[in-house]
């Protein structure tokens, strides 16, 4: 028996889901929480640094989802310094290196389908 179809619903953390899916989606889906996470893999990394792997985001979008994927538990951010300028810095969290086997299922995905029926591109014209 599938295990997301033990109930009509899913309540995490105060929300409630149609299904397991959508609650998955909502915390890493859309265009830029998994590409956010894929650069932080690695380890930490600075606003800017992600700013640059992620050229088309504006830094708006990049700050409010940096602000979701904390408050979702996936990334943690550390604040250095007393007064601006700070140093902050952005890592994954236990629950968002949860993650990563999924990341790199959609990354594996992701270059099948860029190598068969698409391309790599240097910028994005």
């Amino acid at each position: 028996m599938k295990t997301e179809c033990t109930a009509d619903f899913v309540r995490f953390r105060g929300k409630i889901y149609p299904c397991t899916v959508s609650l998955a989606a909502d915390l890493a889906g859309g265009k830029w929480k998994a590409a956010i996470l894929y650069h932080l893999q690695d380890g930490e990394k600075r606003f800017a640094e992600l700013r640059r792997h992620l050229v088309s985001v504006t830094e708006m979008t990049l700050n409010r989802q940096l602000k979701r994927l904390e408050q979702d538990g996936l990334i943690e951010r550390e604040a250095f310094g007393d007064k601006p300028p700070l140093k902050v810095v952005y890592r994954l969290t236990a629950f968002g290196r949860t993650f990563m086997p999924v990341l790199q299922a959609l990354t594996e995905w992701g270059n099948a389908l860029a190598l068969t029926e698409g391309r790599f591109e240097e910028k994005a014209v």
